[in-house]
């Protein structure tokens, strides 16, 4: 059983403890969001796990600014990721690491949810024991992610060394990062850069925005490649990494991500089965040798034909 232990922030200030708490926690493990349901915390509650003060709390116990909760969490059930015979799209590799092209719909690594089927369960298959064991059983060898419906690059170490090294280029914004991106709009200018923080919705816990409010800095830079009828076809540049930075900081301005399901409009682009966002450039510092070495990926069939298609009706 884990212990965390944290302090109301003034905005929850009056709320509900049960509510409360499904918001906090999810803040606190945003990896597993979903899993803090309003009933999950009530039952956390009525178990006796959750206590202020050394008194147990009660699902209608308002919140008070600046209290601090301590919460008792089950141990989860382990989620140990096995190796499955999934093909792989293997741009580069080497004894250090490996660079491969993830389609669109596959998960990184296992989850509630989806325990199977994922890059991760395809790269112990093809690694057997050779991937970096710092991230423990159920994430060996990952060092970043992308999203489920994000097709494109991403590096997997296959020992620790690696792994420390790719992670610690990362944290210092070092990794160059492109993705293309269709978007609904015409940009007022042809380049630009969007600098506003990004942290857990207020509205929706299980959702990123743009909030001063328990937020990290978020930079995106982006330029028009194409203007496509009331869509436009983007390349993106992360100066930082954050969950969902391109799919929310777009929303942001009004130009979401065409297909996405998310943060689009209510009337998905359903062909596109999720945002039409690839990772097509990889580039930083090969953990053993030093040298700088990048990495490019083609747009994939679904999203080519989804230019193609916009291209014609522009020429009707």
């Amino acid at each position: 059983m884990e212990r965390i232990e944290i302090t109301v922030p003034a905005e929850y200030a009056g709320k509900r403890a049960d509510a409360a708490l499904s918001g906090l926690l999810a803040m606190e493990y945003p990896e597993s969001s979903s899993l803090f349901t309003r009933s999950y915390v009530q039952k956390l509650i009525d178990d006796g796990l959750v206590t202020s003060q050394e008194k147990k709390l009660k699902k209608s116990d308002k919140m008070s600014a600046q209290a601090v909760i301590l919460v008792d969490l089950p141990d989860p059930e382990p989620i140990d990721a096995q190796p499955e015979d999934i093909p792989l799209d293997i741009v580069y590799e080497d004894d250090d690491l490996i660079v491969v092209n993830k389609p669109k719909g596959m998960v990184v690594h296992p989850a509630a949810g989806n325990p199977s089927g994922t890059l991760v369960n395809a790269l112990l298959w093809h690694c057997k024991d050779g991937l970096s064991g710092i991230n423990g059983t159920r994430r060996p060898g990952i060092v970043h992610r992308i999203d489920k419906d994000t097709s494109g690059l991403l590096v997997a170490a296959k020992n620790d060394a690696a792994h420390i090294s790719l992670s610690e280029q990362i944290a210092a914004h070092t990794v160059t990062r492109r993705y293309y991106a269709v978007v609904y709009g015409r940009l007022p200018q042809d380049s630009g850069i969007i600098d506003a923080p990004i942290g857990r919705s207020q509205k929706d816990r299980k959702k990123f925005a743009v909030t001063e409010k328990n937020s990290k800095t978020a930079v995106t830079e982006y330029k028009v490649l194409e203007e496509l009828g009331n869509f436009s076809f983007l390349e993106l540049k992360l100066r930082t990494g954050r969950t969902h930075q391109i799919r929310v900081h777009m929303a942001s301005i009004g130009h979401p991500l065409a297909g996405d399901p998310v943060y689009g409009p209510q009337k998905v682009i359903k062909e596109l089965k999720g945002q039409c966002l690839h990772a097509g450039c990889l580039g930083f510092i090969h953990p053993a040798t030093g040298e700088y070495m990048e990495f490019r990926s083609e747009l994939p069939r679904y999203f080519e034909a989804f230019l193609d298609k916009l291209r014609r009706s522009e020429n009707v």
